[in-house]
């Protein structure tokens, strides 16, 4: 069907408006799907600071709905207890097509697939800060904080060179995708205990996938929101949050029903207890709060 020219904003606004919205993305709360095609480049931005102690930046990454790659922004979000660092997802290719990798948080940063997400993980590593003395310490180099509320900090730019890849490849192998491989030290890290993404996680991510504006399709790869201070939540919607009638749901424990939104709020749902770690389906032991 040919569309005037000499109606591009018209077409623009009619997709975003009929673009199907899709269920959440299973990947990005802790069940893995394969994907035939490879997600776009991490998006170029800034973050804001970080609003409380002891929160952590989790960067942004695509996610998968039945549109397509949809953009979760980065957020800060609170530790799950003393001494736990986040280890991004990220997509791998395995025989052709690309399949996500959750994150994680244990004691160590392990393995993200060599992918620069930027904000202290530039591939390998991570350098926005440190536990020390039952607190986390900024590396304002890195991470910008409210200094209203945290004192806890230290400035080092110099150990950023020793990490960063100035790659904008979101996914791990696969033609034109990072080669990296994970160290005995990633691995070390990946063998230990560990823990999936907090509840705060994965509502941000479910939330995220009902904004037709995040999706690839409707914004080129260019997501209008990259970042956020606080979760996405029934109080907190993305901007463009809409209301979705009979939406099939995958929760973050495999589980799948349907549920009905109203007006853009969505029902309670019963969830177990714990959180997914990054095998497919494995629960993981909630940690203790600090």
């Amino acid at each position: 069907m040919r569309i005037s020219r000499l109606l591009p904003a018209l077409l623009a606004a009619v997709f975003i408006v009929t673009l199907p919205v899709p269920a959440p993305a299973q990947f990005s709360i802790g069940v893995g799907v394969t994907v035939g095609v490879p997600p776009p480049p991490i998006p170029v931005y800034t973050i804001p600071v970080a609003p409380s102690p002891n929160y952590m930046y989790t960067p942004g990454y695509w996610g998968w709905g039945g549109a397509g790659y949809y953009w979760v922004p980065g957020v800060w979000v609170a530790a799950p207890a003393v001494g736990q660092y986040w280890t991004p997802g990220y997509w791998g290719s395995y025989g052709g097509a690309y399949r996500w990798n959750a994150g994680y948080w244990g004691p160590r940063v392990g393995f993200y697939g060599g992918i620069n997400y930027g904000f202290g993980y530039f591939g390998a590593g991570f350098v926005g800060g440190t536990w020390a003395g039952g607190g986390f310490r900024y590396n304002t180099a890195v991470w910008p904080v409210n200094r209203t509320y945290i004192h806890n900090t230290y400035y080092n730019k110099t150990i950023i060179n020793n990490y960063y890849n100035h790659s904008r490849v979101s996914y791990n192998g696969g033609h034109g995708g990072i080669s990296a491989r994970p160290t005995n030290a990633e691995r070390s890290a990946y063998a230990a205990r560990r823990y999936g993404p907090t509840p705060e996680q994965v509502t941000h991510a479910r939330y995220a996938g009902q904004d037709r504006t995040t999706y690839a399709k409707v914004n080129g790869g260019h997501p209008p929101v990259t970042t956020t201070t606080h979760v996405y939540s029934a109080s907190n919607h993305p901007a463009n949050y809409g209301s979705v009638h009979g939406t099939t749901v995958t929760h973050y424990n495999g589980t799948t029903h349907t549920t009905t939104h109203y007006n853009g709020t969505m029902n309670a749902q019963s969830h177990p207890s714990g959180h997914p770690n990054q095998n497919n389906g494995d629960q993981g032991h909630k940690p203790p709060k600090h």
